[in-house]
């Protein structure tokens, strides 16, 4: 008989879990979302070039993670191009307004083929589409939250904005970015409570119908109160823009979740606790931004 063997092992308790069944930490997830929706609001009221070197860092680290995925499948990219892409596009959208972005993204397509051509013919053509996808899914798509700053001066400001006074953009912006939280939050809190019919099983098995409602449900109540008491703007808009935000926002993380699924990740990197990668976050915003452009500049005069 050993020395160990008259010894009563201490009983086994079981280890918290701090990861809900929906697959989060939510500790880490809440101050993580909390700590960037502030950094984005205080530099969209208060220094708005911060804010547009805040939306190219998430552009630049989105190219980054996208990039890096299509390349453990087997796709190379040539990210050179990419990232100057990413640098210029928000700058081009804020001083230029829409049609420098145009021209920008097309520069930027013509830069990612002529650099990819003057290097090996092999694996060229994959190289080259995957490429210009990002440019369009990333950059493209993100600089459009900052073009609602260029439209609502006229001319952008170089430092806190003239007289102290926050242009309409801002808050058309800031409506923006609270529709998307409040699809995500509502969406999640209704779906992993009640959430029972999957809306795209094969794509996203933990979104559910349920969650879509709970997130629709959420949105429009934030969009009637921002139009009424932020805008200036009929309540009706504000189940206008709920609608296409939530809308966009769906697409955009079921578009991820396929592009996940196809290329066998879970996450796109993990490099902010709790969420995952930056385009994890960014999924539903790159949807939204050209959404709630258009939304805004087509009932730009309702009353």
């Amino acid at each position: 008989m050993t020395e160990h063997a008259g010894r009563r092992r201490p009983p086994r308790t079981a280890r918290p879990n701090p990861t809900p069944k929906a697959g989060r930490d939510l500790p880490a997830a809440i101050g993580v979302g909390l700590g960037l929706l502030v950094v984005v609001l205080g530099t969209l009221f208060f220094l708005p070039l911060g804010f547009v070197a805040v939306v190219t860092g998430f552009a630049c680290l989105g190219v980054w993670e996208v990039s890096r995925a299509l390349e453990s499948y087997g796709i190379r990219v040539t990210i050179a191009p990419l990232m100057l892409a990413s640098v210029a596009l928000p700058f081009v959208s804020y001083f230029g307004g829409l049609e420098a972005l145009l021209y920008g993204v097309v520069a930027g397509a013509f830069a990612i083929l002529v650099w990819r051509s003057a290097e090996s013919a092999e694996g060229a053509a994959p190289s080259i589409y995957a490429g210009i996808f990002i440019l369009a899914w990333v950059p493209f798509f993100i600089s459009f939250a900052v073009l609602a700053l260029h439209t609502g001066v006229g001319q952008a400001s170089l430092g806190l904005w003239p007289g102290g006074e926050a242009p309409q953009g801002v808050f058309q912006l800031m409506t923006m970015l609270l529709l998307v939280v409040a699809n995500d939050t509502f969406g999640y809190l209704v779906g992993a409570s009640l959430g029972k019919h999957p809306m795209a099983p094969k794509i996203s098995p933990k979104k559910s119908w349920e969650g879509f409602a709970g997130s629709v449900a959420g949105a429009v109540l934030i969009g009637v109160l921002a139009c009424v008491f932020v805008l200036d703007k009929p309540w009706w808009l504000g189940v206008v823009l709920a609608i296409g935000m939530v809308g966009a926002a769906t697409a955009g993380d079921l578009a991820e979740s396929m592009v996940k699924r196809e290329l066998g990740v879970k996450d796109m990197s993990s490099i902010l606790p709790g969420h995952g990668g930056v385009m994890d976050r960014l999924d539903s915003v790159l949807f939204a931004s050209p959404v709630a452009f258009i939304l805004f500049h087509v009932f730009e005069n309702a009353h």
